[in-house]
């Protein structure tokens, strides 16, 4: 593997092994030499599977075959288990023989020609990646060996009150013995941009309780000048950087991408904390105190594997290493928090290097949660495709920080801004930054001098002790000026503080509050900026000879924005947050799955951030940042779900997934529908009430998740038995997996896996749906309620029934349209037990063709 050979230590360390040092030669050797793999000199990644199955594969035919002759005749069904294998020394050993396997089909194959293998996969696929020319991949492909040939491609990155908001201290917390055991024993795997292991989220010596080493977990921790010995502890057991196909590229800077799992970019560290940070960390940013963070599963452990980058992103083939590598270790949980940049091409989009790697992970018994993505609002902006793949959106959670602006003319304007006050009872002269230049300055010479990024370009003597005005424009949103820049600017001219008005141009952004270090606030609305431009401009006295100005007349206070509020009607699913319906290919159509799965806490979150980060010029130096999107959302829901994890040792990846959707809470805190954002511009503005599309089950209710009372589960066998139902997928199944569609019931569609949720893509006439669900609490009697979408009849059976703990009931639904309508109208099953249980499945259908 990438990384070179691992040897244990006491904190699980490893030492950074020559592998990489030979890769990287290898590579410069390439870029010098005058012939290069092909005559033309192109060459690219691509990523290859063989035949022969998997090391975690083998070992699950192992155990099936010893399952089989202790097969229990009880009667009753028992949810999937979970096959967690041992790595063993066989196992290892069983590695570095495909491995050499790999190296003698490439000699074979190329016989002296020039190629380079960045990594061996032997764990959850059996394949590599290698950099060759076309026409050599195409020679590869020919091999009776090789099943699949796949170009490389790239991918992309997608808290102090959140566990309130979501009720685990006296909820989910408070059932698993408090916030010091919440999580402890599970081990998350974050495939981001790496962490920065000084953060005292991470340490192992915040508790009065130590840390213990999660059992199961045998993954070591490299060393390299960046990340030196003692960077993991009892917390942080695991850490390895993956950048092979990045170097190959030379898109790879090792100043400032780090050949280390340290992380520069801030995105890894953010969010690994939010799902497994220490409880109790004061965030402290820009010297003001914000409250304390937490993860939501605090005690729980972190391993990392690095394939993303600050400036870059990444590209599968890393990705797919780390992925193999964080299984290997025996991780109970991947969190990814990237997305492709592009939908996967081929025959569906379930068909690509990484789902196929996950799909593995999941016979290993991991659960994989991954962002949606933060392409939204349009319909079908999803960018995680398959049904064995839990995919979070974001929502907005009931905490705000609100500034205000007060006029002279008893005007108030709200804004937003991280700032302190001006001094109470005391109002400032504001001051346009066109109207403080300098006499060696002028507008015509400087057309972005208005945004104040140059304090060399003003009069100190006309701001001093004044409020400046600055204009925010787009400039601002490009990150070609910055809000530092200009409260430098404001610092260095002794303002009483910044006032930034919004350009027309920007009009409908939102933006995130921003930390300031002196009082200062920026106007989101153009509508309001208009109002403060023409207060200030009306108090504004000319000369009315030589038309200069004689007199500023307008005066206003900054009111501040440390004190947060917690009257935020939420949550609200974000205007970014990718939506629905799935597509199953790159035309698109629309897959019978439901996504996204769930929604999440992913707007202006409070999470760890890297010292030496430089992803956001705002959090610059900080130990914390105020982020959002997707990808803050997916660890909310890694963390909490390493809740049920501890709770249920022996749940299935599934069942964890049933677990949280058929608990999740499709109202407000007010009691309302959720509502989500419709538009970009002014998006709170423009918000009608989530459907499934939006929100997928609803918004994760993590109390409830840990009694859910009733289960569906899926297995390993269900998910290739859907990938065979696909039209014509049998040489992409053949080639992914190297098994034969002929040994799985290629009958079954998306709508027929039993998922917690139904989706019908195209409903002709009339359908028949089963679901079989699994009681884990005690003998409970349900009756069955439900509400049908527009143009479809629905009708459950059995409308009543009673389960005792451990049996299973089908449940049968029979969908008729009718009416014609190309349209998703959308629906609900119930079933609620006499004992307190309610068990939530949406239901969609798309297109209805009725007779």
């Amino acid at each position: 593997m990438f990384g070179g050979t691992l040897h244990s230590k006491t904190q699980m360390e490893s030492t950074y092994g020559a592998h990489l040092v030979m890769v990287l030669c290898f590579f410069w050797m390439l870029l010098i030499m005058p012939s290069s793999c092909q005559d033309d000199g192109t060459t690219a990644v691509y990523i290859v599977t063989l035949r022969q199955v998997p090391i975690s594969h083998y070992q699950d035919e192992l155990s099936r075959l010893y399952n089989h002759f202790r097969h229990s005749a009880s009667g009753r069904t028992r949810h999937h288990k979970p096959r967690h294998q041992n790595v063993t020394k066989a196992d290892k050993k069983r590695g570095f023989n495909i491995a050499q396997v790999h190296d003698s089909l490439l000699k074979k194959v190329f016989k002296g020609e020039k190629y380079l293998k960045l990594y061996s996969y032997h764990y959850l696929i059996n394949g590599f990646a290698v950099l060759v020319s076309q026409q050599q991949a195409e020679k590869l492909s020919r091999r009776r060996e090789v099943s699949n040939v796949v170009l490389d491609f790239s991918v992309r990155t997608a808290t102090t009150h959140t566990p309130q908001f979501l009720g685990l201290p006296q909820g989910a917390w408070f059932q698993s013995g408090g916030f010091e055991t919440a999580g402890e024993g599970i081990t998350i795997a974050f495939v981001d941009t790496g962490i920065d292991p000084t953060h005292p989220s991470f340490a192992d010596d915040k508790s009065e309780h130590p840390f213990n080493v999660p059992a199961r977990f045998s993954g070591t921790c490299e060393v390299t000048p960046d990340f030196p010995s003692g960077s993991c502890n009892r917390k942080l057991v695991g850490a390895h950087h993956f950048a092979a196909s990045a170097i190959t590229r030379g898109m790879f800077d090792s100043n400032e991408d780090y050949a280390s799992p340290f992380d520069s970019d801030g995105h890894g560290t953010n969010t690994a904390s939010i799902a497994a940070g220490n409880h109790g960390i004061p965030v402290v940013v820009a010297g003001y105190r914000f409250g304390n963070a937490s993860g939501m599963a605090p005690r729980s452990h972190i391993a990392v594997y690095k394939a993303l980058y600050k400036g870059f992103g990444g590209f599968a083939a890393d990705v797919v290493a780390a992925i193999d590598q964080a299984a290997q270790d025996r991780v109970d949980i991947i969190c990814l928090s990237i997305t492709p940049n592009m939908r996967p091409p081929g025959i569906a989009t379930f068909f690509n290097p990484i789902d196929m790697a996950l799909l593995s992970a999941i016979k290993a018994g991991i659960f994989v949660v991954q962002a949606a993505g933060n392409t939204g609002p349009s319909p079908m902006s999803m960018s995680s495709f398959s049904p064995w793949i839990f995919t979070i959106g974001a929502t907005s959670h009931d905490r705000l920080y609100t500034n205000s602006l007060s006029l002279g003319n008893n005007v108030t304007i709200l804004g937003v801004g991280l700032a302190p006050s001006t001094s109470e009872s005391t109002m400032y002269k504001l001051i346009h930054a066109h109207h403080a230049l300098n006499d060696d300055t002028t507008i015509a010479d400087d057309m972005y001098v208005g945004e104040c990024q140059d304090a060399s370009k003003f009069n100190k003597d006309l701001v001093q002790g004044n409020l400046l005005m600055c204009s925010y424009t787009m400039r601002f949103v490009l990150g070609l000026s910055s809000i530092n820049k200009a409260l430098e600017t404001a610092m260095n001219l002794s303002a009483a503080g910044v006032v930034f008005p919004m350009n027309p141009s920007v009009n409908g952004f939102e933006l995130n509050p921003i930390p300031m270090k002196l009082p200062g606030i920026i106007i989101p609305l153009a509508t309001d900026s208009k109002i403060l431009l023409e207060y200030y401009n009306s108090s504004i006295e000319k000369d009315g000879t030589s038309e200069k100005i004689v007199k500023l007349g307008a005066f206003a206070s900054i009111n501040g924005g440390l004190t947060a509020s917690y009257s935020n009607v939420a949550p609200s699913v974000m205007y970014y947050s990718a939506r629905g319906p799935d597509p199953e290919d790159s035309l698109p159509r629309e897959a019978d799955i439901l996504k996204p799965n769930l929604v999440a806490p992913g707007s202006l979150i409070w999470a760890a951030w890297s010292s030496v980060a430089t992803d956001s010029d705002e959090f610059l130096g900080e130990n914390f940042a105020m982020m959002s999107g997707t990808s803050m959302a997916a660890p909310h829901v890694a963390g909490l779900a390493a809740l049920i994890k501890q709770k249920f040792p022996d749940f299935s990846p599934a069942a964890i997934g049933s677990s949280l959707s058929t608990t999740a809470s499709l109202n407000d805190n007010s009691g309302k529908p959720i509502m989500a954002q419709r538009t970009y511009p002014s998006p709170d503005l423009n918000k009608s009430p989530a459907t499934p599309f939006d929100m997928g089950s609803g918004f994760v209710n993590a109390t409830a998740a840990l009694n859910p009372g009733l289960l569906f589960d899926s297995s390993y066998d269900d998910y290739m038995s859907f990938l065979c139902g696909i039209n014509g997928s049998a040489s992409a199944v053949l080639e992914y997996t190297g098994q034969n569609c002929w040994t799985h019931n290629s009958t079954v569609y998306g709508s027929d896996l039993n998922l917690p949720s139904i989706t019908i893509a195209r409903l002709d006439q009339s359908r028949v749906v089963q679901r079989a669900v699994q009681n884990i609490a005690g003998n409970e009697t349900y009756s069955v309620g439900w509400s049908s979408p527009y143009g479809v009849s629905v009708k459950v059976s059995p409308t009543r029934f009673s389960i005792a703990n451990g049996e299973r009931q089908v449940l049968s639904v029979i969908f008729n349209a009718t009416g014609n309508s190309s349209t998703a109208s959308y629906g609900r099953i119930g079933l609620f037990g006499n004992q307190g249980h309610v068990v939530n499945i949406p239901v969609t259908v798309i297109v209805k063709i009725s007779l």
